[in-house]
């Protein structure tokens, strides 16, 4: 598979994420990743394609390099972080304890990962 195909299909996989996380604020993508890990931890982390995709993508492309590992490492530090959250809420806490300020999502801000992960892929591979 050439890498132009990668780039999109990691694009595609970026959109699917943000799109079922998608909310007006912090807490409703909090509340909407809380939804999931309810249903079945196992569904939660099927929803984070990209994690895996970037796993799957390193060993394809025998990739380690800086970019592509800083990738890796923020998408495991960000599930991480989400899993800390959910059992503070599956523990009785409430949303304000775990998220004490509520920020408004914008666009920009819910897209944010689709042009920076695609394009630290992009360092990665060495397009640019």
């Amino acid at each position: 598979m050439d890498i132009f195909s990668l780039l999109l299909i990691f694009i595609t996989v970026e959109l699917f994420e943000s799109n079922w996380q998608k909310s007006d604020s912090m807490y409703g993508l909090i509340s909407n990743n809380f939804t999931m890990y309810k249903k079945s931890i196992f569904l939660y982390f099927t929803l984070h394609l990209s994690f895996f995709y970037t796993i799957f993508v390193s060993i394809y492309l025998s990739n380690f390099s800086f970019w592509m590992s800083s990738i890796l490492v923020i998408k495991f530090l960000d599930i991480a972080f989400k899993l800390n959250m959910m059992q503070k809420l599956s523990n009785g806490s409430s949303l304000e304890e775990v998220m004490p300020i509520n920020v408004k999502m914008t666009p920009i801000f819910r897209y944010m990962n689709v042009l920076i992960y695609p394009l630290s892929f992009v360092f990665a591979v060495g397009l640019i």
